[in-house]
């Protein structure tokens, strides 16, 4: 048996998980794992139907974006997960969609604002949207310097990467991690959800205001803090 084994179980059973959760179109996708003690990541193969996937598919590459073992070529964004993990040290999973709410978003280049304490549970802030990439980024290594536009964004809001776990790239699509890969698809599902959330909190008020910083803090904190006690 592969050394290998365990992540490409974790990445495989993550990957589909994605199309149950409705946050995938057809190949729209990919999750992938990592192992930090062999320094190497699993991730889905480029183009694959989900129906179609397997562990033994799922493709070990290190963080370097080079291929350590599979046979299929990896997703085309796996130069971002590679950048992300060689930076990151303390995240176990990464999930890119292109889910409907969250890209929307995306697309219109706005932060989803915290409206509601369903927001709250989860991040104390804005959703934040990376601006679209400047030219010379996109005309580039365009995958390896998308993970430098969502770390060098977050940096540049203040904002660590352990406590806000998610990320919309303009003009792009949504990004999420985690300390597992399921920890991120979970991470990606609460961002749909947010996202679909907040679009429709918009069309029945234009002027709806932010949730205010008492029930940021109290839904938060119940949640994640020193004395949490929330889990429905």
């Amino acid at each position: 048996m592969s050394k290998y084994e365990h992540i490409r179980q974790a990445a495989y059973e993550a990957n589909m998980q994605l199309p149950k959760l409705g946050l995938v179109l057809f190949t729209f996708g990919n999750v992938s794992a990592v192992d930090r003690e062999l320094g190497v990541f699993a991730i889905k193969p480029s183009g694959v139907p989900y129906v179609d996937l397997s562990p033994e598919k799922m493709v070990i590459v290190d963080f370097d974006s080079n291929i350590v073992e599979g046979t299929l070529r990896p997703s085309s964004d796996t130069k971002t997960h590679a950048v992300l993990y060689k930076h990151w040290e303390k995240i176990g999973g990464i999930v890119h969609t292109h889910s409907t709410y969250a890209t929307a978003w995306a697309q219109a280049q706005r932060d989803v604002p915290i409206y509601g304490t369903t927001h709250a549970d989860h991040n104390t802030v804005d959703i934040p949207c990376a601006p679209p990439m400047d030219d010379k980024m996109i005309e580039g290594n365009y995958e390896y310097e998308t993970g430098f536009q969502i770390m060098n964004y977050l940096q540049e809001k203040g904002m660590s990467y352990e406590e806000v776990e998610m990320v919309l790239v303009g003009n792009h699509a949504p990004f999420t991690w985690g300390k597992t890969a399921d920890k991120a698809v979970y991470n990606s599902a609460v961002l749909e959800e947010v996202a679909r959330m907040a679009y429709l909190t918009e069309q029945i008020r234009s002027d709806v205001p932010r949730l205010k910083d008492s029930l940021i803090k109290k839904h938060f904190e119940r949640k994640h803090g020193p004395n949490s006690y929330y889990g429905q």
